[in-house]
């Protein structure tokens, strides 16, 4: 990771940790001033950072996010009941579900006693036999969601309700929404069913080119604009501060419209963000609507939790705030992007890390009450993950492009300073401000002052550059958003010309600055103009005055620095110092490189010979078909494999316009090909025939399918095309005459023939209903394993599936393709992955097609795989053998796994027994420390997928702890071996760093301290002793935010840690060990927490070095 990137995430997570408090109270101020709360008085004086006013982690953040996560109320268009999942009896329901589930109405006659709705209830007494023995089937399934919605009826009333189902701790809940008269009830479960309904909407998404966010945003808004027929629909963008703003808008006819609106931070608070990506639509039907209450078993050891409930209430803060627009209800649906890291650990990375991150949401208000059928929010829900795969391209577009151009500006800046160094970046063009999006830029240099653009007078800038040097002394530079937040004292003089700064020290007197002006100088308003005299109700949460507490928020800030503008100034600086010590040698050294640069452009034209040589090697004997042509279409190569093929001879192809080899159906597919091949767009896996020549004439065409690589010259010029092919002309005459087949197709789908490539199908509901033979031997699945399995989740899927895909993006891209082939169009040729039940990686091409019955009414899905090369399969096959072993490792572990928690139980046990007698204060202290190591092997009991943390995705707790708590905890692991070897452990730690009170997951950071501690005694000699120091130093990123950098030195004397361990340690070795695989977990959990590992070895001597960041407590408690 880089610095920037790591500096740029512990900010953001120290800023969450401050706007949760602060959104704790102002919704405490809500609840407790109500009709008269001043909503923007409140965020000035929250945003205001005095330490009179300053909100503190206690009891109010801990009610508010009880509060948020527990809530006990749901919206009364439905009722909710959750049952204990063993024996489906009722531990909690909603006050209306009884009467929604049990009366009985005049069409329907009543027989028998009508079953009563309570505590203890068995909730199959009150459906139908077939709705019971649904749910039961439902609940029998791992990844319950899928099936959702399942369609049943009361058995007293008959009335229909979609029951949505999703698992808690210890419970199962279920949300019961009715089926209208006026709308056609779903009859099956599954997800294909809801897809139809965003059919459209996703193919004008798919349809969609790439390179416009903003044309994205419009499409999205308008497609679900006419899906969903709410009055306004708005794609709502969260800025890196975390404030947002509406980049797309449509609405109905005499709306205000909100486009370019910001909102500050507290508008969507950080707890609501995180039930986002937990429930990705969320529907309120009627915001003035009286909540339901949610009465629970009291011998239930939990408290419910409705996070995951369609029917959760909103709050009260919400609720008037959407009143005041005008608007009584919403629909929202989540954006969740993956987030990558720009490098990893080590320089060999390959794989980047992911993390989920909320982009953005997409909102729907309506000016009356609205229901929107639990089926079509499923659509809707699969439509804004195409969005966001989408946004993320395009995030990654845009990032590609700036970069490049940074990259450009850098070479352009190079060569000014290699004539006029350094003031060639400042009186020449393109000058220093190209760099990076910036106000103005002002370079310090031999005691002389340069400017370009709006900067602050001479005075201030020698005024900053000694404040940069009195306070930032161990620092090379400085970038802030505020000059005022960052402690300058002169800030407020700047006015809002000057709010943000990057600097950087070139030599200790030489300093290079860009500055950028206030965020509010950069918002627009879209329709009707935001006149400074025009009057809001202060007291009352509007969007006018969300928006002027956006702006006395941002009065004296701009925008963010990003970390690829950091990047690109850090690199200038190294530039700049270069040069300045470069300077007086720099015409004996480029003569020097003149002169290398003769001798490496000889070695590269003999290195390129050789090289060429090897690849027409290759080419001509090579198993697959390939030939290529030059500029003009003419064939200039042939090997031996198309040769065979087409009956034709190299000697005779060579020469010939590649159009005249073609079958007349396929010229206008390959001159498309050629074209854009020769302009450097190469495409893959497209299908043609070629004709076959000689004898072989009468045996139809060569079907082949062909990836197109360009053939440059040195100077990157763009001369040919090499067509790399693969004969699939067996395989495409069985699919062709598979597709005619009408009626009776099951002697081909059993037929063990193995001309019949793998296939399997779906009925139009989703549910698995063919499995050829091919498919068994290729997946390692029986057909009687998967018929009647769902496809989209049970089948293929990410987590509980038969056959698991890479990533979610696989998972929305394949519900796509199926839902392209049962609205009809022509599916083409998709990449496809996935793991097979020996844990081998299966590389393919999928194809669907529909299927119809006798009257042409579609019915289903027939889905064809055509596999890569044997040789392909084994290269991909050797390259996961590392994966599979890891897999049979895990299945030993889970078994280590349960065997460990029952003891443990019994453990915790005696430990609260132990606590109820009279203990003297050093009896309570052991007490507490073997607590603490119990809580830490409870939660490393509880890593089921170490994937989590080695890739990064595991979700860290934020809490309160000591450095005190953790060292003593984690030194205690380490006492007795210590004693077996006579090792005495030695600590520095000052008072000060004992009682300080920090943010962060202690237990894990106690978890990474044990490891490594264990690790130094281990190796340490017998008789010596290990050192641990703590250092730590402070930021203040803003008054009211303070950032930790703790270090943590282990010294031990001796040989040190073995190379072998070290290896496996930072991932060089493929090797594996119990201690090798623990100091890798230990590592990945220390980036999670922005920190890095060095080992170090010295005479004598070797130091574990471990950097961390975490977000400082206000006030330490202790």
């Amino acid at each position: 990771m880089s610095s920037s990137s790591s500096t740029s995430r512990a900010k953001h997570g120290a800023r969450v940790i401050a706007q949760t408090i602060v959104d704790a109270k102002l919704h405490a101020d809500f609840e407790e001033s109500s009709s008269t709360f001043d909503y923007s008085s409140s965020v000035r004086v929250r945003s205001s950072g005095s330490d009179s006013n300053q909100p503190r982690s206690d009891k109010v953040t801990t009610s508010y996010l009880h509060q948020i996560q527990k809530g006990k109320f749901i919206q009364p268009f439905g009722c909710l009941v959750a049952l204990d999942e063993k024996s489906l009896k009722v531990i909690a329901y909603s006050e209306n579900a009884s009467e929604m589930l049990t009366m009985t109405t005049h069409a329907v006659p009543s027989v028998g006693d009508h079953p009563v709705l309570g505590i203890g209830t068995d909730l199959r007494a009150i459906f139908t036999s077939p709705s019971a023995s649904a749910l039961q089937k439902a609940l029998g399934f791992n990844e319950v969601s899928l099936l959702n919605p399942i369609l049943v009826h009361c058995k007293t009333s008959g009335k229909p309700f979609y029951a949505i189902i999703h698992r808690v701790t210890g419970s199962v809940v279920i949300d019961f929404e009715p089926v209208k008269p006026s709308d056609v009830p779903m009859t099956a479960a599954g997800p294909l069913q809801s897809y139809k309904l965003a059919a459209k909407a996703i193919n004008r998404l798919q349809s969609l080119p790439s390179g416009s966010m903003e044309k994205l945003c419009d499409t999205m808004v308008q497609e679900v604009f006419e899906l969903m027929g709410y009055d306004r629909v708005m794609a709502y963008k969260f800025h890196d501060d975390d404030h947002g703003e509406v980049v797309a808008e449509i609405t109905k006819p005499g709306h205000e419209p909100y486009l370019g609106l910001h909102y500050p931070a507290t508008d969507i608070p950080q707890a609501a963000r995180f039930l986002f990506l937990k429930n990705k639509v969320r529907m309120i039907c009627d915001c003035r609507a009286k909540n339901v209450k949610v009465l629970q078993d009291e011998r239930f050891p939990f408290d419910l939790t409705l996070c995951g409930s369609t029917l959760r209430a909103p709050h009260g803060c919400h609720g008037q705030f959407m009143e005041n627009m005008n608007s009584i209800a919403s629909l929202v649906m989540a954006v969740v992007i993956n987030e990558g890291d720009d490098e990893g650990d080590i320089p060999n990375a390959s794989v980047p890390q992911k993390r989920k991150r909320l982009w953005g949401l997409v909102v729907c208000h309506h000016a009356a009450p609205r229901f929107v059928p639990f089926p079509l929010r499923y659509a809707c829900e699969f439509l804004a993950q195409v969005f966001a795969i989408h946004v993320s391209k395009e995030l990654e577009l845009e990032r590609q492009i700036l970069e490049k151009n940074v990259l450009r500006t850098q070479t352009l800046l190079c060569d000014m300073l290699m004539r006029d160094a350094p003031l060639g970046i400042m009186n020449q063009s393109p000058n220093v401000m190209a760099l990076v999006k910036c106000n103005g830029a002002a370079l310090l240099y031999n005691h002389k002052i340069w400017k370009l653009g709006i900067t602050p007078s001479d005075y201030y800038l020698r005024d900053i550059a000694s404040w940069l040097s009195m306070h930032h002394t161990e620092t090379t530079g400085l970038s802030t958003d505020s000059l005022y937040d960052a402690g300058y004292p002169g800030a407020l003089a700047l006015g809002n010309e000057v709010c943000g700064m990057a600097a950087v020290k070139i030599t200790a007197d030489d300093m290079l600055f860009w500055f950028r002006s206030h965020t509010a100088a950069e918002v627009r308003w879209g329709g009707a103009r935001h006149e400074p005299d025009a009057k809001d109700d202060g007291t009352k949460m509007h969007p006018r005055s969300s928006f002027k507490a956006f702006l006395e928020v941002v009065k004296n800030r701009s925008t963010s620095w990003l970390d690829f503008e950091m990047d690109a100034i850090h690199s200038l600086q190294l530039i700049l110092r270069n040069t300045f010590n470069d300077m007086k040698v720099s015409d004996r050294r480029t003569s020097a490189i003149h002169s290398r640069i003769d001798e490496l452009s000889l070695d590269g034209s003999r290195e390129l010979e050789a090289v060429t040589s090897e690849m027409v090697r290759l080419i001509e004997t090579a198993t697959v078909p390939i030939f290529a042509i030059d500029s003009d279409g003419l064939i200039n190569g042939w090997n031996g494999k198309i040769s065979e093929l087409t009956g034709l001879s190299m000697e005779a192809a060579i020469g010939k316009h590649i159009l005249t080899l073609l079958e007349e159906t396929s010229v206008d597919t390959v001159k498309r090909m050629l074209h854009l091949a020769l302009q450097g767009e190469e495409e893959k896996n497209i299908e043609f025939e070629i004709k076959r020549h000689q004898d072989k004439e009468d045996m139809g065409p060569v079907r082949l399918i062909v990836n197109a690589c360009a053939s440059k010259d040195l100077e990157q010029n763009v001369v040919g095309v090499c067509f790399i092919a693969q004969d699939i002309t067996c395989q495409k005459t069985v699919m062709d005459k598979f597709t005619k087949i009408e009626g009776d197709y099951r002697a081909i789908i059993q037929n063990p023939n193995p001309l019949i490539p793998p296939l399997f199908g779906t009925d139009d509901f989703g549910w698995c209903c063919e499995w050829n033979s091919a498919m068994e031997k290729l997946s390692g699945w029986k057909r009687e394993e998967i018929i009647d399995k769902m496809l989209l989740g049970e089948v293929f899927g990410t987590h509980m599936s038969c056959c698991r895909l890479k990533n979610q993006e696989a998972f929305v891209n394949l519900g796509v393709a199926m839902n392209n082939a049962m609205s009809g169009r022509e599916s083409e040729k998709v990449p496809f992955g996935f793991s097979c039940r020996n844990g081998k990686y299966i590389d393919c091409l999928l194809c669907m097609s529909k299927k119809v019955d006798n009257e042409g009414a579609i019915t289903g899905v027939f889905c064809f795989l055509q596999l890569a090369s044997p040789e392909l399969q084994q290269a991909l096959h050797l390259q996961r053998l590392t994966e599979q072993t890891a897999l049979k490792s895990l299945r030993s572990l889970a078994y280590m796994k349960r065997q460990v928690r029952n003891p443990l139980s019994g453990i915790l046990y005696y430990h609260k027994a132990v606590e109820q007698t009279e203990l003297g204060e050093e009896q309570k202290q052991l007490l507490h420390n073997s607590c603490q190591c119990q809580q830490q092997l409870e939660k490393v009991l509880g890593d089921s997928d170490l994937d989590s943390i080695i890739d990064g995705y595991l979700d860290l707790e934020m809490v309160e702890f000591t450095i005190q708590d953790v060292m003593v905890a984690a030194i205690s692991q380490a006492i007795v071996k210590s004693k077996e070897k006579n090792i005495e452990i030695l600590h520095n730690l000052s008072e000060d760093k004992w009682s300080e009170v920090l943010y962060g997951d202690r237990l894990r950071l106690q978890q990474v301290i044990a490891d490594f501690l264990l690790v130094s005694v281990n190796f340490a000699p017998s008789g010596g002793n290990v050192g641990i120091t703590v250092r730590s130093r402070e930021d203040h990123l803003a008054e009211s935010v303070r950032l930790a950098h703790v270090e943590f030195r282990m010294c031990h004397a001796g040989c040190g840690v073995p190379e072998e361990l070290l290896s496996q340690m930072f991932e060089i070795s493929s090797e594996t060990s119990e201690e090798g695989v623990s100091l890798l977990i230990s590592r990945k959990l220390v980036k999670l927490m922005n920190g890095e590992i060095q080992y170090l070895r010295e005479a004598g001597s070797s130091t574990f070095i471990i950097s961390m960041e975490f977000a400082v407590a206000y006030e330490s408690k202790r």
